[in-house]
């Protein structure tokens, strides 16, 4: 299928948002080629590492269900992410199990912790969530306030062993696992959220031990890795890491790091440094990210899109390119999206045998003989007896 300049803009846009509703610029972004959205959380639970009472009274399933539907009846396939750390912050709350402790969880085995996040990501799944922007890789040895309780221990084999099994986990539950922070940010002068002047100054060496864990997940095939929002002085001392050619490549080269590439918040104040939305945006494609975190803020998400679509158009920003990356979110948003046999299947019960033929997309069987009564969706031109 051929795509055109604006849906393919739109493809590697993340719109994110703390409601639980979708805004018109969404719904926009969405009719016009965007595929996913980030379930986040307010300012206040950010900084709390919690979501608040009013959330945790409120939200239940069918709000999930009933936000992810409105959003489905946009686009064909659709990426759900939501922040789901170790230890840290847990967009979805007491909708779906908690981790343990973390001084227990990084005690268990590595099949156990798999297990836990097996789990958790199953039941986030059946809530319409899809992806989630964990684990947190980053070894925090020296002052870090945007990190300062999402991390659980500074020793590299133990946060590679975690978080490889956290990966593991999680992508069986068919939830993509998104690790973060490229290229490690163990030691920040201020939160790059609020703080323009924020960034690592500390020398190359610094950073080695804090590769360790990048290539345990790596080796996990870990759909996405995140690259942080300030600039790391040792790699590059003018450009924020998601905005620096240097710290992509040696993500994809050093590494050898072959997936999807994902710009943390481009309109973090030590990302910006004054620059204009748009101008980052284009930074980090050229960088050499495939997908770029963005809040649905007035008119941004329209603003980005079109300097991405112009971009194009003049050759200042790849066509080929571009389409890439787009097509990676694609596959990506369909493998996941789908629904797998083993969800059909565990909702049927007793029924004479039958046959059914089906209409779908991807690569399941065109005929399924069943024994029992079924009850599912006719997601793929199928016609059920639902119950």
């Amino acid at each position: 299928m051929t795509y055109s300049l604006v849906e393919d803009a739109h493809a590697i846009i993340f719109p994110a948002f703390d409601s639980t509703e979708l805004s018109d610029a969404c719904k926009s972004f969405l009719e016009k080629g965007g595929i996913s959205i980030l379930l986040g959380e307010s300012r206040e639970e950010y900084v709390a590492r919690s979501m608040s009472d009013h959330r945790c009274r409120t939200e239940t399933p069918e709000t999930f269900h009933v936000l992810v539907n409105s959003a489905k009846s946009y686009t064909d396939d659709l990426l759900v992410a939501v922040d789901q750390e170790i230890g840290g912050i847990c967009r979805m709350h007491d909708l779906v199990p908690q981790f343990p402790q973390t001084s227990e969880l990084i005690q268990a085995p590595d099949a156990e912790i798999e297990e836990i996040s097996y789990q958790i990501g199953k039941a986030s799944r059946a809530l319409g969530v899809n992806c989630f922007l964990a684990p947190v890789l980053d070894l925090v040895t020296g002052e870090n306030l945007w990190l300062d309780g999402r991390t659980y221990s500074v020793d590299p084999k133990t946060v590679g062993r975690v978080s490889a099994a956290y990966v593991r986990g999680v992508q069986r539950a068919l939830v993509a696992a998104t690790a973060k922070h490229f290229p490690g940010f163990h030691n920040i002068t201020g939160d790059p959220a609020v703080d323009p002047d924020a960034f690592v100054p500390d020398t190359a060496a610094s950073y080695q031990a804090g590769f360790a864990p990048f290539e345990g997940v790596i080796a996990a095939d870990v759909e996405m890795i995140m690259v942080g929002p300030a600039i790391t002085q040792a790699f590059d001392p003018k450009r924020a890491a998601l905005r620096s050619k240097p710290v992509v490549d040696m993500l994809k080269r050093d590494l050898g790091y072959k997936g999807i590439v994902m710009a943390d918040d481009l309109d973090s104040k030590a990302t910006m440094r004054g620059d204009a939305i748009e101008q980052v945006a284009l930074d980090a494609i050229t960088a050499g990210c495939d997908f770029l975190l963005l809040a649905d803020v007035d008119t941004q998400l329209a603003d980005v899109a079109k300097a991405i679509t112009e971009a194009a158009e003049v050759g200042t920003t790849s066509r080929d390119g571009l389409a890439a990356s787009a097509n990676k979110m694609r596959d990506l948003t369909r493998r996941y999206a789908k629904t797998p046999w083993s969800e059909l299947l565990n909702k049927c019960t007793n029924l004479p045998l039958f046959q059914i033929r089906l209409i779908f997309r991807g690569s399941m069987p065109r005929s399924l003989t069943l024994m029992g009564h079924w009850s599912i969706q006719s997601t793929y031109g199928m016609q059920p007896n639902c119950k």
